[in-house]
């Protein structure tokens, strides 16, 4: 692995209005890993990611990609720079078709035109229900089909990071699989994730490493193995 991460995240504070939501939060995701933020709803998890984006901003400390500080860069220039977020709640827009919402995705992308019909292809092979229902209105589909559109949107965006926030929310465990399965696909065919999730044994399931957040700490950084077999952790979000 190289010893320079592509994510570093240093003493990261960030509020609402008065109340302190991070607490000095520190960790690092390197090239080519699938790294899993696990915690209870309300740990913080969201708005971690969305202070990495800054679509939140940061009280205090530091976020560099690729060795530059990005902490106060503006979102859309975050995502330029090949930090592609995949929202809680998926947040496609739904009057719009299924590869409009697609094409919105490639908006950094859009003088590279032979490129994004490719990476488009690409998508509709990794997800062919998409494919099948491109024309449809986004608001029609189920809510799995919505969290394959919102990966898909975000993978126009040809990241070099991908930020998934709670991919498995409110759907059927047959469809958490499913996810799961094209989220380590992706990592195996060189997308670096940092995947942010309340169901910790999926997460960790797939994951090279693992964080442990509580009420905006990390209290817990270890090898995803050893966090699944961590009784701590088999209490507190496995259910054993």
């Amino acid at each position: 692995m190289p010893s320079s991460p592509l994510l570093q995240v240093e003493d990261l504070t960030s509020h609402y209005g008065p109340i302190q939501a991070l607490h000095g939060i520190s960790l690092e995701v390197n090239p080519g890993e699938l790294v899993a933020m696990v915690g209870a709803n309300g740990a913080g998890k969201t708005t971690l990611l969305h202070t990495l984006s800054n679509v939140h901003k940061a009280s205090s400390g530091k976020v560099y990609f690729e060795g530059t500080e990005i902490t106060r860069t503006a979102p859309h220039k975050i995502v330029k720079a090949g930090i592609c977020h995949v929202p809680e709640g998926r947040q496609v827009f739904g009057p719009l078709s299924v590869e409009d919402n697609l094409l919105l995705g490639s908006f950094s992308q859009r003088r590279n035109k032979a490129w994004v019909e490719e990476e488009l292809g690409k998508i509709y092979q990794l997800f062919p229900i998409l494919k099948e229902k491109h024309r449809q209105a986004a608001g029609t589909l189920s809510g799995g089909q919505q969290q394959m559109l919102a990966i898909g949107r975000a993978l126009l965006g040809n990241p070099k990071l991908l930020l998934l926030d709670e991919p498995s929310m409110g759907l059927a465990p047959l469809l958490v699989a499913e996810i799961f399965r094209v989220v380590r696909e992706l990592n195996e065919k060189g997308v670096t994730i940092l995947l942010v999730e309340q169901n910790a044994k999926a997460a960790l399931g797939i994951a090279d490493r693992g964080y442990v957040l509580e009420t905006g700490r990390v209290v817990l950084s270890a090898d995803a193995d050893d966090l699944l077999a961590d009784e701590a952790v088999q209490k507190a979000y496995l259910g054993h």
